[in-house]
């Protein structure tokens, strides 16, 4: 790790406000999360301002002073921005600027025109993303996020590295390539995939738009197996899939992976450079769950996918998908050790 692009192990760990044990790929953090009391009151991130951009109305919290340096978090499916209830504070409280967009489909961003397609495709999220930061005048931010929201951070990096100072990824590197996604899995592999499959046929579409609720709730018991969430945490997550346009953002999200289900040509570009697997290049650091029950690729896989400065950090604990929300102080930590750069 002598080359001034990396950055050195131990100068990460000195820095950490956490504990970590390396190895060849990983860094091992424990996790402080905790199952809320139930006399502990729920936070949530409130209130919800909203600002045009690109297509969208987008719904958002932010947290910290407006002159702060800004860090932006995504969500992925089926979660919230509530995946960050404890993370963003942490940050606020430490002076930045914290942005926690729901993406489209969910809680309340709202398409302006009834005439945009529903799009879910990978490049079209990352773009939402570009479209907020312009309306919101950010010129750069720290970037982190989880499942849908960690690929969208990626391909935020790997486009537009300008725009992201640095990044910090749940189970790493996950841009998209519809083309190699056409191979067949080991069987066992398949299976971990089961709901895109069930969404392909529309049995799956109906029976989500029927069962979202309960639907959402297996994924994340799937997901984090040993996280003990209970109702009212779930419930406060679940309400945020009840946006209009949420089942068909989901569905031809997935589809569209499969391709089943054709994006729109004008981000056909974005696409043809996505599918090329482009390096990231800002400085990085990847998480991921000792319990982990989503599909999700081994670190070693994606680890030459960063060319600058970067760290893989293994939580332990049974820490699952929703890594962020599962143990928001060590992903907190990370976040603010890259936005000090």
């Amino acid at each position: 790790m002598s080359d001034p692009n990396k950055l050195p192990r131990r100068s990460f760990l000195e820095k950490a406000a956490i504990g970590v044990v390396t190895s060849q790929f990983a860094a091992g953090v424990p996790a402080f999360a905790q199952t809320r009391a139930a006399s502990r009151p729920l936070k949530r991130l409130e209130p919800l301002k909203s600002i045009e951009a690109g297509v969208l109305n987008i719904g958002y919290a932010e947290l910290g002073p407006a002159n702060g340096a800004p860090i932006l978090l995504l969500h992925g499916w089926p979660y919230d921005i509530h995946t960050y209830a404890e993370v963003a504070p942490i940050l606020a409280s430490q002076g930045y600027r914290v942005i926690v967009p729901y993406v489209r489909g969910y809680g309340t961003t709202q398409f302006i025109s009834s005439e945009t397609p529903r799009n879910g495709q990978q490049a079209v999220l990352a773009v939402d993303i570009i479209a907020l930061m312009d309306a919101l005048k950010i010129q750069q931010a720290t970037v982190g996020g989880c499942d849908w929201g960690a690929r969208t951070a990626c391909i935020l990096a790997a486009l537009w590295p300008e725009r992201v100072k640095a990044l910090v990824s749940v189970s790493g590197y996950l841009i998209g390539n519809r083309e190699s996604g056409k191979a067949p899995l080991p069987p066992k592999a398949e299976l971990q995939w089961w709901y895109q499959y069930y969404f392909a046929t529309e049995r799956g579409r109906a029976g989500y738009e029927k069962n979202r609720h309960d639907f959402s709730k297996l994924i994340w018991q799937i997901a984090s197996p040993k996280w003990a969430f209970d109702d009212a945490t779930f419930d406060r997550s679940a309400a945020a899939l009840e946006n209009p346009d949420h089942v068909a953002v989901v569905i031809h999200n997935y589809r569209w992976r499969l391709g089943l289900a054709e994006g729109e040509s004008k981000y056909d570009d974005l696409e043809n450079r996505l599918a090329k697997a482009p390096v990231i290049t800002v400085p990085t650091i990847t998480f991921e769950g000792d319990a982990n029950g989503a599909p999700h690729p081994e670190a070693s896989a994606y680890a030459g996918k960063f060319s600058g400065r970067y760290e893989h950090r293994v939580v332990s604990g049974g820490i699952g998908h929703n890594l962020p929300q599962e143990a928001p102080q060590a992903f907190a930590a990370a976040v603010a050790e890259l936005a000090r750069l």
